[in-house]
C-alpha cells in the first residue's frame, strides 16, 4: 500500500546495475501448449518449495532457453516435476507441478479456472465488488504472475520472464471467461534486477488510463498510469470494511493513506464524525480527494511525512479514537530486515500515542520478510516504549528509578490479506500482509 513513507529508493542506498535488454525474441509471446520434447534440469538438492534457486541446480540441457518449460529431475534421477526456467535469474526454476504430464493448454486453463472458482463461487466477490485479485502468484500455483480485475480491465504485474512470455495468452483465457475488454501488463520494479530483462508496460488498444470501481458500495478511482503495482490494493478490502465498524461518531486518523481507502470507508461505511488522511505522495493525496468526492465523504487529506505529522500532533496534545497505520513495504530484501524493523518500531511508537484511552489502533505490515510473530513483537515493543523518557543517570549508590510500563494495550484481533490473496501451503512467503488490531487501555 502506497504510504507516507517514501516509496523511492532511500538516498545513498545504492541501485543494482540495470541488466542488459535481452533479444526481442525472448520477450515475445509463447503459446501455452507444451513442446513435444522438454529440456531437462537436474537438481543438486530438492525442496518442496515452488522456488528453486540457482545454487540448487546441477546440470541443465544445453539447449534450454530463458523462459522454457523444463522437466525437473532429482539428484537420484527421479522425476520431480515441471517448471519454468530462467538461467539469468537467481530463482532459476519456478515449479508448476510435480507430476506427469507436462503442463499443456489444459493445465494452464485448469489453473485459471480454479483461481476464478475461488473468487466467484466460494468467496462470491462479484456480490460485493468489481475489484479483486484473480491470480495471486504462488498462492494460485502460478509463480511470477499477479492479475487483478478492475471492472472491465485485467491488470497484470509480472515477476518472471517466463510468465511475461505467457501473460498475453493467460490474460486472453481470463478475458474469455469474464468478458472483460482490456488488459494492462507491467513488470514489477524488482524484476529488472532479479530476472535479467526490461520491458515497458503493455496495454490493449483503447485501454483506459483510469476506471472507477466499487467496494461494498463505495467508489474508488483506479489510476493505471500513476498507481502502484496493479493500480489499487484489493488486499485490504475486508480490513477496510471491518475497520469501518468501529468508526461511528469517532475521530479517525489514517496514516500513510495512499488513495484514501481506509479514510473514505471510515466516513462512508463507518459514519465517522471526523476523518483525517495523511500521505507524503502528492499524487496519492490528489487521488484520495477525488475518491472522497466520488462518495460525498467528508475527509480532510493532508500531504505530509507521517513521522513529522505524528510528532506535530503529539506536541499539540491531539489524540484520535481510531488510528490506522498502513505503511508501504519497508523491507524489500533480507539485508533490509534490521532497518525495516526499526522503521516499523519508530512508526508504531509514535502512532500508539495518538490513540485515546479506550480507542483502537490498526497497524499493518506488508513486508513478507517480517513474519507475523516478529511484527507483533515490534508492535508490542513500540507500545511499551511509547511515551517513556530515557531513564536519568543517577548518582553513584542511588536507587534505580521505577520502570514505567509505556502504554498498556490489548490485541483484540489479527488479520491479513483478503481471501482473494490465498496463502500457498508450500510457500509461506505468500502470507505477506499482517494486521494487528490493538485496543489502547484506558
Amino acid at each position: 500500500m502506497t504510504k507516507s513513507v517514501p516509496r523511492r529508493p532511500v538516498p545513498g542506498s545504492g541501485k543494482a546495475a540495470r541488466p542488459s535488454v535481452p533479444p526481442l525474441s525472448l520477450l515475445g509471446p509463447r503459446p501455452l501448449e507444451a513442446a513435444k520434447t522438454l529440456p531437462a534440469v537436474h537438481l543438486r538438492s530438492v525442496t518442496t518449495h515452488p522456488l528453486i534457486f540457482r545454487k540448487m541446480v546441477g546440470t541443465v540441457d544445453g539447449h534450454a532457453q530463458p523462459g522454457d518449460l523444463v522437466t525437473v529431475w532429482t539428484p537420484e534421477g527421479a522425476l520431480w516435476g515441471h517448471g519454468l526456467y530462467n538461467p539469468r535469474a537467481e530463482i532459476a526454476v519456478r515449479m508448476l507441478n510435480r507430476s506427469q504430464p507436462a503442463p499443456d493448454l489444459d493445465f494452464w486453463t485448469s489453473r485459471l479456472d480454479r483461481a476464478l472458482q475461488l473468487r466467484r463461487e466460494l468467496l462470491r466477490l462479484d456480490d460485493v465488488t468489481d475489484a479483486c485479485r484473480l491470480v495471486h502468484s504462488e498462492g494460485d500455483g502460478l509463480s511470477g504472475l499477479v492479475v487483478d480485475r478492475f471492472g472491465d480491465v485485467l491488470s497484470a504485474e509480472v515477476f518472471s520472464l517466463a510468465m511475461y512470455q505467457r501473460t498475453p495468452a493467460l490474460l486472453q483465457v481470463l478475458a474469455d471467461r469474464l468478458g472483460t475488454r482490456h488488459t494492462i501488463t507491467r513488470i514489477a520494479p524488482q524484476t529488472h534486477g532479479q530476472e535479467g530483462f526490461l520491458a515497458e508496460p503493455v496495454s490493449s488498444a483503447g485501454a483506459p488510463a483510469e476506471v472507477v470501481v466499487q467496494e461494498h458500495g463505495t467508489k474508488f478511482k483506479v489510476n493505471f498510469a500513476d498507481g502502484h503495482k496493479t493500480g489499487f490494493f484489493c488486499d485490504q478490502r475486508e480490513n477496510r470494511a471491518r475497520l469501518a465498524e468501529f468508526c461511528r461518531d469517532k475521530t479517525v486518523l489514517d496514516l500513510c493513506c495512499y488513495s484514501g481507502g481506509f479514510a473514505v470507508q471510515a466516513q462512508k461505511l463507518g459514519r465517522a464524525r471526523e476523518v483525517t488522511g495523511v500521505d507524503l505522495d502528492e499524487d496519492a493525496i490528489a487521488l484520495a480527494k477525488e475518491n472522497a468526492r466520488l462518495n460525498n465523504a467528508r475527509v480532510q487529506f493532508t500531504q505530509a511525512d507521517a513521522f513529522a505529522y505524528m510528532r506535530d500532533m503529539l506536541q499539540n496534545g491531539r489524540q484520535y479514537d481510531v488510528v490506522i497505520l498502513d505503511p508501504p513495504k519497508l523491507i524489500k530484501s533480507r539485508r533490509e530486515v534490521d532497518e525495516g524493523r526499526k522503521k516499523h518500531l519508530d512508526l508504531n511508537r509514535l502512532a500508539v500515542q495518538l490513540v485515546k484511552p479506550g480507542g483502537l489502533m490498526l497497524t499493518c505490515s506488508c513486508s513478507g520478510l517480517l513474519d507475523d510473530v516478529e511484527f507483533t513483537k515490534v508492535v508490542l515493543t513500540a507500545a511499551r516504549q511509547a511515551g517513556v523518557p530515557p531513564a536519568p543517570v543517577g548518582a553513584a549508590g542511588a536507587k534505580p528509578a521505577l520502570a514505567r510500563p509505556g502504554i498498556p494495550v490489548q490485541i483484540i484481533a489479527k488479520t491479513g490479506a483478503a481471501a482473494d490473496h490465498p496463502i500457498a501451503g508450500d510457500c509461506p512467503e505468500t502470507e505477506y500482509l499482517h494486521a494487528v488490531w490493538l485496543r489502547v487501555c484506558g
